[in-house]
């Protein structure tokens, strides 16, 4: 092989920011492990499959990481609003015509694989919005009301379809995802004003005419489990327990009795921090969030030495798709938050979920990997 053709090799390879990959790797190989605990246990017949599933997942996932880290992210451009309404279509798609699981319309059934338009939303509602507010000067007051009007639009379009899937907890994902890239670039002190007496308005609104009874229920559970302990608080309370009797350094692996004898609902997805919180006590949670703070500390990096703003913007749209994800996941199953549907990136079982995170993740790498280009 030619010389300077092996140096230009080394050179790519090099500029990829392994430090991410590392932490990347790390916080999948304490999903696996915690997967494969919640999958073979004494009672798991037919769930074996879902361990095996998750590394074609993987894998799936790392060839979409490494496809976008080479591939110029600034292609996006011209692909956003594209995959935007496209997504729009699919969600449309699946509110006539998808399928039902656990009383809500979500998912598109190819046979060998349940697509979840609302999920991969999110990653094309962060690249519509970076393209968007990148147009844009938020220096001096920040943005009025004519600058915030179509990112807006663009946010509570999808928010919508969602709702009335219903799906709230990843309609509330999408605000939180899109609020907090829109507060990134300045907003104008009297409109913040303005949106937070409007929210305090809407809230005993929605609680009125808006939730669904089984919605009020999670909510008034939140607060008492015990007002329900066998129906919608049973939930939170087998969650709760699982937690707390990890103790300090955990009960060992596939020695959690909640998660292994089944009394742990969703345990391989929603409450995987449950298993993990049993399985391996307060050092291995700790160690966990310990791993997702390196991942941020990571992602501020890349988003401030980004070549320019639309760059910086995508990787702060990521940055705040996974801490949402982990701090609805985690405050749920600790009893903090109302009890949703919200996957804890990395690790939790799912095929649309983990997809669209790596796909992320191959976007902030992309951003990375073209610092050194200049």
């Amino acid at each position: 092989m030619d010389l300077s053709l092996q140096v230009h090799e080394r050179t790519l390879f090099r500029r990829i920011d392994w430090n991410l990959v590392l932490v990347m790797l790390a916080l999948q190989v304490v999903g696996l492990i915690n997967l494969y605990s919640a999958t073979h246990g004494p009672h798991s017949e037919g769930v074996e499959q879902l361990f095996l599933n998750q590394i074609i997942w993987l894998a799936t996932g790392w060839t979409i990481f490494m496809v976008a880290t080479f591939v110029e992210y600034t292609i996006l451009t011209k692909l956003a609003y594209i995959f935007y309404f496209i997504n729009l279509g699919a969600i449309l798609w699946v509110t006539l015509f998808g399928d039902v699981a656990l009383g809500a319309q979500r998912w598109i059934d190819f046979g060998f694989f349940k697509y979840q338009p609302s999920e991969t939303m999110k990653m094309c509602l962060i690249m519509i919005l970076a393209k968007t507010l990148s147009q844009f000067n938020s220096s001096g007051r920040g943005m009025g009301f004519k600058e915030l009007f179509w990112p807006v639009v663009i946010l509570l379009i999808p928010f919508g379809l969602v709702v009335e899937q219903p799906d709230l907890g990843t309609a509330m994902m999408l605000v939180s995802i899109g609020g907090s890239m829109i507060l990134f670039c300045k907003v104008r002190k009297s409109i913040l004003i303005s949106a937070i007496l409007a929210i305090a308005v809407a809230i005993p609104l929605a609680w009125s005419y808006g939730l669904r009874d089984y919605q009020k229920n999670r909510v008034i559970n939140f607060i008492d489990p015990m007002n329900d302990p066998q129906g919608t608080g049973y939930n939170s309370i087998q969650s709760r327990i699982a937690v707390g009797s990890g103790q300090l350094v955990g009960k060992g692996f596939r020695k959690g009795t909640q998660s292994q004898l089944e009394f742990l609902p969703e345990r391989h997805t929603d409450f995987i921090y449950s298993v993990l919180s049993e399985e391996h006590g307060f050092i291995g949670s700790l160690t966990t969030i310990g791993l997702f703070g390196v991942f941020f500390l990571i992602g501020v990096r890349v988003a401030s030495t980004a070549r320019d703003k639309f760059g910086a913007l995508l990787v702060v749209g990521v940055l705040c798709y996974v801490f949402w994800h982990m701090f609805v996941n985690i405050g749920m199953v600790i009893g903090l938050l109302p009890i949703v549907g919200v996957p804890l990136p990395l690790l939790s079982y799912g095929g649309s979920g983990m997809i669209t995170t790596m796909t992320g993740l191959g976007i902030v790498s992309s951003v990375a990997y073209r610092r050194y280009i200049f």
